[in-house]
């Protein structure tokens, strides 16, 4: 198997990066998203695949950095809604509600593919990683995060101390952390040996969000997130939470939101975008890319 060598592609500077994401409460997503847009680096004429595509977050941010052409594809169809809402007003976004397993489109089709936090919600990842494969165009990448099982005891203390105790986890409800509707985590080398089978070459690993805030994956989907998406926190405060409108916080630490933001990325700052080997992180994340023959 080969690839063959492209030219340098132009990639998001990090003012920019760190403009999208000013809002984000959640440290490992921010990482996901530098860690995609390096990854992709998305170039006017691209045809760029976000499978789940979830609330259109991915598709917002890459609608305001690039024209390149954009398909959202989600199985759960309320969320596809709630993504209609995000991307309502972006041209060249195209939203299907599809399974990962029979994806509706032609071989070789699209550029690159985001599975950002998908592959630990499905029985079989590595048919479904062949499927995401079978629409890649030759040379075409893969983005690809998944939770690792190895994760910081503060990040979800609730279900560390569950598993270290009793072997168990919660996977549903407001205390469900990082194990929220998921079939498994990953370790390091069962993501590899995944990507792997279904054809893909490898070309980058990289670990990351080690220190964090206690409990903050639970205050920010279990609390904050339901919060905002009942519509019930005052508009400055709804302005600096949401992660689709980051032209709209002014900043204002008196803005208790913003507060809590700075706390949360004073802890968030002896982290790196690749940690070592063997240490407790939020995200294991992977660069595959198809052969070209």
């Amino acid at each position: 198997m080969s690839i063959t060598s492209a030219p340098p592609r132009k990639v998001v500077d990090d003012a920019t990066l760190a403009h999208m994401t000013r809002n984000e409460a959640d440290m490992a997503f921010k990482r996901r998203v530098r860690t995609i847009f390096e990854w992709v680096a998305p170039q006017d004429g691209d045809l760029i695949l976000d499978i789940p595509c979830g609330r259109g977050f991915y598709l917002n941010m890459f609608r305001y950095v690039s024209s390149c052409r954009l398909v959202g594809a989600e199985l759960d169809f309320p969320v596809i809604r709630k993504a209609q809402r995000t991307v309502a007003d972006l041209p060249g976004i195209a939203l299907h509600n599809v399974n990962i397993y029979r994806l509706p489109y032609p071989d070789d089709s699209f550029d690159a593919v985001i599975l950002s936090e998908i592959l630990e919600h499905i029985d079989d990842d590595v048919a479904g990683l062949r499927e995401v494969l079978r629409v890649l165009k030759p040379g075409g990448v893969v983005a690809i995060t998944v939770p690792n099982a190895d994760y910081p005891f503060w990040w979800d203390p609730i279900n560390r101390t569950l598993e270290f105790l009793f072997k168990r986890h919660i996977s549903r409800g407001m205390f469900a952390g990082i194990w929220a509707n998921h079939v498994r985590l990953y370790r390091r080398e069962q993501l590899h040996a995944a990507v792997t089978s279904a054809g893909f070459i490898v070309e980058e690993e990289r670990a990351f969000t080690h220190h964090s805030f206690p409990f903050i994956h639970n205050l920010v989907y279990g609390i904050g997130m339901p919060l905002l998406e009942k519509g019930v926190l005052p508009e400055k405060m709804a302005n600096a939470a949401d992660r689709t409108t980051f032209d709209r916080n002014d900043g204002s630490l008196l803005n208790p939101i913003n507060l809590g933001l700075a706390v949360f990325n004073f802890f968030d700052r002896p982290n790196t975008m690749s940690e070592p080997i063997g240490r407790s992180t939020v995200n294991l994340c992977v660069k595959g890319r198809k052969p070209t023959a």
